[in-house]
């Protein structure tokens, strides 16, 4: 009889993260996702049952601590075992220097960085006796460098690089899995068709990323073998400047 299996995605939005939960599910892993508002996880939820999955949505703040270490108790003693983590909070705001007030710093830091730390520190906690696991860090082109008002944002992403980091040299040798993605480019989103319409435009020559083939990457990754783990991976259209 075959073990279950949880995936959780923590930031499952209406793209990326969807996808990887739906990805996840199809081969056969209980998709636990959160939003702060679970209501918005419905028609995912529905889509990933009626593919013949099994999904959970949860009201979580990856910013509060107890809220985090909670969802992993939960998912761990009434779900399944939680065998991969993804973090894939964005974030992504811009201001101009003497705009960025220390609320929005600090906001966006907790957000996409601090966020980060508890879920990573918490998968760690319930995968290291198992000895085995994959802890999946969603980052972007403000991972490796900065940009004129983006302040905030380069300095969260920058931050969880460093984490992603830290953590793969220490959880690597003891059986766990630790990536970071960066994803530069533009995703096929109803937020970049709205508001960057000719970059949209570039979707008919492949030209922004396609969340499925970004959810592709990830499950390509926690099936990698120990003698050759990827930490860094780049994900970025060919048209794409870099």
């Amino acid at each position: 009889m075959t073990k279950k299996k949880a995936v959780l995605v923590i930031g499952a939005g209406d793209a990326t993260g969807s996808a990887i939960a739906r990805r996840f599910a199809r081969e056969g892993y209980i998709a636990c996702m959160t939003r702060r508002n679970a209501d918005k996880l419905a028609p995912l939820v529905a889509q990933i049952e009626a593919e013949g999955g099994e999904a959970h949505a949860f009201a979580s703040d990856a910013r509060k601590e107890e809220d985090v270490t909670a969802l992993f108790q939960e998912i761990e003693s009434k779900i399944a075992p939680i065998e991969v983590a993804v973090f894939n909070i964005g974030a992504n705001v811009r201001f101009d220097i003497l705009e960025t007030t220390a609320r929005v710093y600090y906001k966006v830091w907790e957000m996409a960085c601090f966020g980060g730390f508890l879920m990573g520190r918490e998968a760690a906690r319930v995968m290291l006796p198992r000895e085995r696991g994959s802890i999946f860090f969603t980052g972007a082109t403000a991972s490796i460098r900065g940009r004129a008002g983006y302040a905030a944002f380069a300095g969260a992403k920058h931050g969880l690089r460093a984490l992603a980091q830290s953590m793969a040299r220490e959880l690597g040798p003891k059986g766990i899995h630790v990536a970071q993605l960066i994803i530069d480019g533009a995703i096929d989103t109803e937020f970049i068709r709205e508001t960057f319409p000719e970059r949209y435009a570039l979707k008919e020559q492949d030209g922004i990323l396609n969340p499925d083939h970004i959810a592709d990457a990830y499950w390509m990754l926690h099936q990698q073998p120990k003698d050759a783990w990827t930490h860094e991976l780049d994900l970025r259209p060919w048209l794409e400047a870099w």
